[in-house]
């Protein structure tokens, strides 16, 4: 059955980023999420895009948006004020003045399963490629005591909150059966049992795993579809580590190549008009290391686990020459051409989320966007 439709605000634009991006994803230094905007406002329409510039607003009110996605945090370093002066302070006050939302997904779509290194791992040819750099899991065991015949319902709340999924695999749960006891105290309303009178039950255990950053809304969740009055449940971190999730991707070709014609593959492929290189043309190239935007941070990890190439942005001179001193070869293809594919990905992503929440909301991909590099 379709969900009912209704009108979206800000906070379920939020909701819809954190459920496939979550902040906990994002690394420490990082700014995402609500840079500025009303989490009360409506909105209907929402801009994609790479960088919330000028030109960003510019498009967003052309085309009636309320809101801004941007991959590129416009909020960064602290403020000391908001005013029109400096470029943040310019377009904070104008983003404020013209009623648009801006919102920032960064190194939490960077470290996300499918998000931007997925896209690009699969637009280079390498789409079974794994996390180069896999992070400890950001999951935490939910243990909830539930009335037997009641475990469905329950479940499923918690399943719609986005608990239960394991890598490809959703509505996950583990469920034992026991005895529970308890005495309702002066003034309780139980739902089993008498006030002042020790009460058994047989209750189901239910367990299942969520992201940390979903464990609010599934706590509300449970409270709404469990029938006691008070809810007895565990909250257990994990520290498991995640080997679909992490910065950066390696896989093998399905056919080796040599660098040189590799790097062409690549320029065709992000259709960037040119590429810098680092290694023999000639050298052979079978495992490839990707990581995109700026990714000289990962050259060691990609030689660690024996990568031919790695494909990257922002490389410079002296991290150029760690990679020949170690025999990787480099493609940088530059940051704007390794990222702007997030644009289309983060877009279709968001519009398959919101149909499953019955959430109208369109949204509307940045064109024309440029890499502020040319070359001469």
């Amino acid at each position: 059955m379709k969900k009912k439709e209704h009108n979206a605000r800000i906070q379920d634009l939020v909701g819809l980023i954190n459920a496939l991006y979550p902040p906990a994803y994002a690394e420490e230094w990082d700014n995402v999420g609500l840079q500025v905007g009303d989490p009360a406002a409506e909105v209907r329409r929402v801009l994609v895009c790479l960088d919330a510039g000028a030109p960003a607003l510019d498009a967003a009110l052309a085309a009636g948006a309320e809101a801004v996605i941007a991959h590129h945090p416009l909020v960064f370093q602290p403020l000391k004020n908001v005013v029109p002066a400096g470029e943040t302070g310019r377009l904070l006050y104008r983003a404020i003045r013209e009623g648009i939302a801006v919102l920032a997904v960064h190194t939490n779509l960077d470290r996300a399963p499918e998000g931007l290194n997925h896209w690009l791992a699969g637009i280079l040819g390498l789409p079974q490629a794994a996390p180069l750099v896999s992070d400890v899991t950001d999951l935490v065991k939910l243990a909830v005591f539930v009335p037997t015949g009641y475990e469905e319902e329950v479940a499923t709340a918690l399943f719609a909150a986005g608990a239960g999924r394991v890598g490809n695999y959703d509505r996950c749960s583990f469920r034992t059966s026991g005895t529970g006891t308890f005495r309702p105290g002066p003034g309780t309303n139980p739902f089993l049992g008498r006030e002042g009178e020790t009460e058994s039950a047989r209750e189901v255990r239910l367990e299942t795993v969520l992201p940390r950053a979903a464990v609010g809304r599934a706590l509300e969740k449970l409270v709404k579809a469990h029938p006691y009055e008070e809810v007895a449940y565990d909250l257990i971190p994990l520290e498991n580590r995640r080997e679909d999730m992490g910065l950066g991707r390696i896989g093998r070709l399905p056919e080796a190549t040599t660098l040189g014609k590799f790097a062409e593959r690549v320029k065709v492929a992000l259709e960037t008009p040119t590429v810098r290189v680092v290694g023999a043309p000639e050298s052979r190239v079978a495992k490839v290391a990707l990581c995109g935007g700026s990714g000289a941070s990962v050259i060691g990890e990609a030689v660690r686990q024996g990568a031919d190439v790695l494909v990257t942005g922002d490389i410079k001179y002296h991290e150029a020459r760690k990679a020949e001193s170690h025999g990787l070869g480099v493609i940088d293809a530059g940051h704007f051409y390794t990222e702007r594919l997030m644009i289309p990905g983060l877009a279709a992503a968001l519009r398959q989320e919101a149909q499953g929440r019955g959430l109208t909301i369109e949204f509307i991909e940045m064109k024309g966007e440029h890499d502020p590099f040319t070359t001469v």
